[in-house]
């Protein structure tokens, strides 16, 4: 009899250990998963950005504080085909868009990528303004990138139609396309024909430091001409971004307490009451 009580007792005890043991492991494997589960969530979280370029000296003042997150900016064609995919993807897909080019050309005698109007480019020079940080944190939601590229050339004032890749780096990670200016003119090594590029990060892009690069096209050719980043210079390096999705506006919030006074009272009453306390205890 007391061998059955003693038995029933231990597999008691032993089952409900086990259940607390099963538990625990369960609910930690179930913690390990979900916590995976975001992180696989934030890491496909898509990158949401608008821009407006041109000359710098045509890029207004009000152009880079009133980007406004609902106004619709106009997104050319060649930032769509490929924003959002990596350094060699871009390289790649602009190859095999040129050699389609080359074959329509030759076929219709369109001189556009005759070989021999190739230029020797080079960027003189390119350098960030960061713009706005609503919450005051150090991390910005909207800056701009400058570049002044030049075409290496024994003729004075020679011209070339040429536009530009812009890509960001988080934290020395693989660089990402998140703009492509449309065609402009560029003149000699003339410094009045700087580019400049105003961004809003608007969705996806977390606190954090990025790098900034800019690769140069001429039009009609699939190779990069020119290449400036933050191996260059510094104000292409480290840009501290977040996007307005991790930059919330505060709002003040005043609250006036229209009991102040019963509420002193209250106070006042009360360290009375401890005095008089105090005292019959003291002196009884």
């Amino acid at each position: 009899m007391f061998n059955k009580i003693f038995y029933k007792l231990f597999n008691k005890r032993l089952n409900k250990l086990f259940n607390q043991k099963f538990t625990i492991k369960l609910t930690a494997t179930l913690l390990l998963v979900s916590q995976v589960s975001v992180a696989q969530t934030q890491l496909d979280v898509e990158q949401a950005s608008r821009s407006v370029s041109g000359l710098k000296n045509n890029v207004v003042e009000r152009e880079k504080t009133n980007l406004n997150p609902k106004e619709q900016v106009k997104i050319s064609q060649r930032t769509l085909a490929f924003k959002g995919m990596s350094r060699p993807e871009v390289s790649y897909a602009r190859q095999q868009k040129a050699t389609s080019n080359l074959l329509t050309s030759a076929l219709s005698q369109n001189v556009e990528y005759d070989a021999g109007s190739y230029h020797s480019f080079s960027i003189y020079s390119g350098y960030s303004e960061l713009i706005l940080d609503i919450d005051e944190d150090g991390y910005y939601q909207s800056f701009s990138v400058t570049f002044d590229a030049d075409i290496l050339s024994s003729m004075a004032n020679e011209q070339a139609v040429v536009y530009a890749d812009l890509y960001l780096s988080q934290n020395g990670g693989p660089w990402v396309l998140y703009f492509s200016s449309d065609d402009f003119v560029i003149t000699g090594e003339d410094s009045e024909d700087e580019f400049e590029v105003v961004t809003q990060l608007d969705s996806g892009y977390v606190a954090d430091h990025y790098d900034v690069l800019i690769d140069l096209y001429e039009v009609g050719f699939s190779a990069v001409v020119a290449t400036y980043s933050a191996n260059n210079t510094n104000a292409l390096y480290a840009l501290p971004l977040e996007s307005s999705d991790y930059d919330p506006e505060y709002i003040a919030v005043e609250y006036y307490d229209e009991h102040s006074g019963g509420s002193s009272w209250l106070l006042f009453g009360a360290l009375l009451a401890l005095v008089y306390r105090y005292c019959l205890v003291k002196f009884g």
